[in-house]
């Protein structure tokens, strides 16, 4: 996943657990995507995107997971993700995510 994110940044920053993403996220206010792994030890992504919501809304949260059943889109959408992806991830199907959320970025991509 970090190959594809060094197209459009040189600042990825990671998390094991759901626990150590919401903490990333609090020292790191200005974090504008999260990749939110849904199956996570302890925290799941699906807590960790709440607890996150509690203090950033603005931030763009991109659901991804392994496992993927029927209704699981829905949960991370109601968890309050932005957007939903399964593994395992397509190169062109991230960035077009990506781009639907950051418009600007094949701009920043390319030039």
């Amino acid at each position: 996943m970090s190959i594809y994110m060094k197209e459009i940044t040189d600042n990825i920053l990671t998390a094991d657990t759901g626990t150590a993403a919401v903490e990333l996220c609090h020292k790191n206010p200005d974090i504008d995507l999260i990749l939110m792994d849904i199956k996570m030890p302890g925290t799941n992504g699906y807590e960790a995107t709440r607890e996150i919501r509690r203090f950033n809304k603005n931030v763009t949260i991109i659901a991804q997971t392994a496992y993927s059943l029927e209704g699981d889109m829905g949960k991370a959408l109601d968890a309050g993700c932005d957007d939903y992806i399964s593994k395992p991830i397509n190169h062109n199907s991230l960035m077009r995510i990506i781009e639907k959320h950051f418009p600007n970025i094949r701009t920043m991509i390319s030039g």
